[in-house]
């Protein structure tokens, strides 16, 4: 699929965020992985990549997310498209965890901008990143060693982890729901329930759905395919279809919302598990609480 020219990102706001990139650092960094190789440490062969994000460009990028150019390119285009910033916008999801959280999935994690912001947060957490993109992963990776936090970061699909049941306290998701169709988004939903301990969290962080739908012109912004079908949904809806109460949305900066849910506490066969370390290489192959649960 070509690159639409007439956006409103291609014909104004690209031409000045360009001037404020360091292209030529970008490209040296670019050239100093062997992107290929490094993802492969990542791809796991039981990950079906899904047509709706394999068929599309995202934000302008021939191939969407499934090249390493999205990967080099997506966090210094990010940091000017998001008012007032994106530390800011990123740290009104981290504000908004209720819980104290002992393991935490951050799903469609990408470059892992908050999946570094909740491992700072929550030092003695777990935090694990799942992403559809090895390329991401090798970039979020890269980001995480160099700022000395460990996490787990995984090759997945949002729709369906392989985790088990009731393996996490909290759930989140940031600027991934835009990126999909309405029905991926409810199985998304409906997937974090499952994976979620009896009073668990889902947070889910992206643009705001009611400002979308009132200036039609922000939709032609950047080039995203699913944007629309997008502001036409409800996050809430959605979460509520799933089972989550306590469905909140909370405006971040007008542009954006932050979404949050529980998972409500059952009277019954509430489930409980310890801490346990967990493996990177060799995940599912560990007794980890993460994989399964431990009465």
């Amino acid at each position: 699929m070509a690159v639409r020219q007439d956006t409103i990102w291609e014909r104004f706001l690209s031409p000045v965020v360009r001037l404020l990139i360091d292209e030529d650092g970008l490209q040296r960094y670019a050239d100093s992985i062997d992107w290929e190789k490094e993802g492969d440490r990542f791809r796991r062969d039981d990950v079906i990549i899904p047509s709706y994000y394999s068929s599309q460009n995202f934000h302008g990028i021939t191939g969407g997310y499934l090249t390493y150019n999205a990967a080099v390119t997506y966090d210094p285009i990010t940091q000017y498209v998001l008012p007032p910033n994106e530390t800011t916008v990123r740290q009104a999801l981290v504000d908004a965890v209720k819980v104290k959280p002992r393991r935490i999935l951050d799903l469609g994690c990408g470059t892992g901008s908050t999946t570094l912001m909740l491992k700072r947060a929550f030092p003695e957490a777990e935090v694990i990143g799942l992403d559809l993109s090895p390329y991401m992963l090798v970039r979020a990776e890269d980001k995480a060693r160099n700022a000395g936090l460990e996490i787990v970061w995984r090759h997945g699909n949002a729709e369906k982890t392989s985790f088990r049941d009731a393996t996490f306290d909290l759930v989140t998701a940031s600027l991934l729901f835009h990126e999909t169709p309405n029905e991926v988004s409810l199985a998304i939903l409906q997937e974090s329930f499952r994976l979620l301990v009896t009073g668990g969290q889902v947070l889910i962080l992206d643009g705001n759905q009611k400002t979308l739908r009132q200036l039609e012109w922000l939709n032609d912004v950047f080039e995203e395919p699913y944007i629309r079908e997008y502001a036409a949904g409800s996050i809430e809806a959605n979460m509520g279809a799933a089972g989550f109460e306590a469905v909140r949305s909370q405006d971040v900066w007008w542009i954006n919302q932050v979404t949050g849910g529980v998972k409500p506490i059952a009277t019954e066969n509430v489930r409980r598990y310890t801490p346990t370390s967990v493996d990177n290489n060799d995940l599912e192959g560990l007794g980890s609480p993460a994989f399964g649960i431990i009465a």
